[in-house]
């Protein structure tokens, strides 16, 4: 049984974009994006935005929503990490989501 190797968000995109064996320059003209820009997503110095994300999914044939919940994920893992929280933070936070879901259509 193999485990999913745990990456940040830019590491996966960097990883999906050499696999693919596509130059940072030519993803970047599909994602409609200077270069740079790709290159700093992928070293993790900046965020991309949604569009970008789900460019990302469509250049490599990814799930759009897997793609959402990994960028999601690093954020919040980032967040606790900055905050030199306890990782129990994440279960308060998960009743707090709970919460606001039912209270959100009231």
């Amino acid at each position: 049984m193999s485990k999913k190797k745990i990456t940040s968000f830019g590491e996966y995109i960097r990883q999906l974009r050499e696999s693919a064996e596509l130059p940072l320059r030519k993803v970047a003209a599909q994602l409609d994006i200077d270069p740079s820009l790709l290159g700093k997503i992928e070293r993790n110095e900046r965020q991309p935005t949604k569009e970008v994300i789900d460019g990302i999914a469509k250049v490599f044939n990814q799930d759009a929503k897997h793609l959402h919940m990994e960028y999601l994920s690093d954020q919040i893992a980032y967040k606790i990490l900055d905050e030199d929280a306890n990782i129990d933070i994440l279960k308060v936070a998960e009743k707090k989501v709970e919460y606001l879901k039912a209270n959100r259509n009231k």
